[in-house]
């Protein structure tokens, strides 16, 4: 059966919700079912997820909109088996605009018909117009928010930027709800518990 969200984009409505966290967690939990995934990093104002992999970040997405850099040139292997990243690549001056553009469109399609699933890291939708840019351009977007902190009006506002776009929402997380009585902790890619938290 044929996978109807192959390209899903992971935001939040604010900063410091828990998006790439989720997002990084989500993807190895897709690649240990033997599925090929790719990250790819398109917050270009705050790019994490080389750090949450650690990897290099001298050349990613944005040497491939902006030099053409080959595709093959730019993705990067993770110790996870079955997930690869594409980092951001140096930070550009116009995010919005370079996501926005017909070779990021064609990029995404390319991928589209390499991958079993394609998730896409991108800034909170509130404060920039960058996650609503990409949410028309892929399968569906999941929206990250974070107990405690997601405010409801911004959450309202979220949706509506992205429903606006013509980005369909197929589902919402909820993180770092307290179940144990102990400070918020995640699992990392390696199994092991870790207190390191991105919060981005």
């Amino acid at each position: 059966m044929d996978n109807p969200f192959k390209t899903i984009l992971v935001t939040s409505a604010g900063t410091g919700e828990g998006k790439s966290t989720t997002l990084a967690n989500l993807a190895v939990a897709i690649a240990q079912t033997g599925m090929q995934v790719l990250i790819i990093d398109c917050d270009l104002r705050k790019p994490v997820q080389h750090k949450v992999f650690e990897l290099p970040n001298k050349q990613g997405l944005t040497n491939i909109l902006v030099e053409q850099l080959p595709l093959e040139s730019a993705v990067q292997f993770t110790r996870v088996n079955n997930l690869s990243v594409l980092t951001s690549g140096p930070i550009p001056p116009n995010p919005s605009e370079l996501l926005g553009c017909e070779r990021m469109k064609g990029l995404l399609q390319q991928l589209k018909n390499k991958y079993d699933t394609v998730l896409i890291d991108s800034p909170p939708t509130v404060a920039v117009t960058d996650a609503a840019v990409l949410s028309a351009q892929v399968d569906g977007v999941i929206l990250v928010l974070r107990s405690g902190v997601a405010k409801i009006d911004m959450a309202k506002q979220a949706k509506e930027q992205i429903e606006k776009a013509n980005g369909k929402i197929i589902g919402t997380v909820l993180y770092g709800v307290n179940y144990s009585g102990e400070d918020y902790q995640y699992y990392y890619y390696y199994g092991e518990k870790k207190g390191r938290n991105l919060n981005a």
